[in-house]
């Protein structure tokens, strides 16, 4: 075997230990819909009043942390497969498909949508 054959070798292997290493756990996935859900209140319809949308953004700013741990988390399933890690969240009647990978999330599907809604019952 060559030394450039095995260097190949040695550096796939540490690319590989590194991805399981950094294989997302579900606390990053609950910080991750936090942050999406901060997002989309954030963006909130313009419509309403300033002081409403301050309220709005207080009570999720002091309370999201056990909407995400008696509401999201119940309701997520992960698959992890090593290198990455698949979730799944039954939300607002929206299936949220999210991959996790090297830490970042890669939304595949519902979650803009499962935002959308969630924002509106804020109201």
């Amino acid at each position: 075997m060559s030394l450039f054959r095995l260097s190949g070798i040695v550096l796939a292997l540490l690319i590989l230990v590194g991805l399981a290493w950094s294989n997302p756990t579900t606390d990053d996935y609950l910080r991750f819909v936090e942050q999406e859900l901060g997002k989309a209140i954030d963006r909130m319809d313009q419509g309403t009043s300033t002081r409403e949308q301050q309220f709005v953004r207080q009570v999720f700013r002091s309370q999201s942390r056990k909407l995400l741990e008696s509401f999201v988390r119940p309701n997520t399933v992960r698959r992890n497969w090593g290198l990455v890690s698949h979730y799944e969240t039954h939300v607002a009647d929206t299936k949220v498909v999210v991959l996790g990978l090297a830490g970042h999330f890669v939304p595949l599907h519902g979650v803009e949508e499962a935002t959308l809604k969630i924002g509106r019952m804020a109201f």
